[in-house]
């Protein structure tokens, strides 16, 4: 084990104990695998604007697993998911849970394909595809998104994905309240949640939709 190795293990550990986060061991190695993958990888593929591993940790795995408590349902889509954020680190910490990951850029989607392997995920799939083109037989409980859309594009692209009683589940960076001001009419915001990323600064915010008829109880 290098000294990198048991620093970037120790910086996920602290992270993960202030997301109040108990992941098992094969969890926590796998996690640190796909940061290697996604540093090796992102010499060719330019998969991340972020290129240290240790921020890698907070930017992606943190970040990406700070959203973890608020997931409800087993079948998720994470829709322009670039090198597999928030997927892969979610599918690591739900083994019971589908996660299919779906990129229109095809070097990405190659790179998910290895990772998945290497990884030995048996609960993600990779798919090169424009989101509009996708209609499941089984709608999913989840939509998620990072950085992929406006609310108004995401639910205009992805509204076929959905189950009845699913939700769409948005990260964002600070609250968006134009975004939301614009939402077409049938979606509703079920709840927002602000996001305490270990080791970030910048704002994060979490933004659940449901569709109005969908009749549950709403928070704004």
């Amino acid at each position: 084990m290098t000294i990198a190795t048991e620093q970037l293990r120790r910086q996920l550990d602290a992270g993960l104990a202030a997301l109040q986060l108990d992941l098992p061991a094969s969890a926590r190695e796998r996690l640190l695998v796909y940061v290697g993958l996604l540093h090796k990888w992102n010499r060719a593929y330019n998969l991340t604007a972020v290129r240290v591993p240790a921020e890698m940790v907070s930017r992606h795995l943190l970040d990406s697993l700070a959203v973890l408590p608020h997931l409800r349902g087993s079948r998720f889509a994470d829709v322009g998911t670039g090198a597999g954020l928030p997927g892969i680190p979610l599918a690591i910490a739900r083994p019971d849970a589908q996660f299919d990951l779906f990129d229109s850029n095809g070097k990405k989607v190659r790179f998910l394909i290895q990772a998945i392997a290497g990884l030995g995920l048996t609960n993600v799939t990779a798919r090169q595809v424009r989101i509009e083109q996708v209609r499941p037989a089984v709608g999913y409980d989840g939509v998620l998104s990072r950085a992929f859309a406006s609310l108004q594009d995401m639910v205009g692209c992805t509204a076929q994905l959905l189950a009845p009683e699913g939700r769409f589940f948005a990260m964002k960076g600070l609250w968006p309240a134009d975004e939301l001001a614009a939402l077409p009419d049938g979606y509703t915001v079920e709840a927002g949640h602000r996001l305490q990323v270990p080791g970030e600064i910048a704002e994060r915010h979490l933004v659940i939709l449901q569709r109005a008829e969908a009749g549950h109880d709403r928070a704004g």
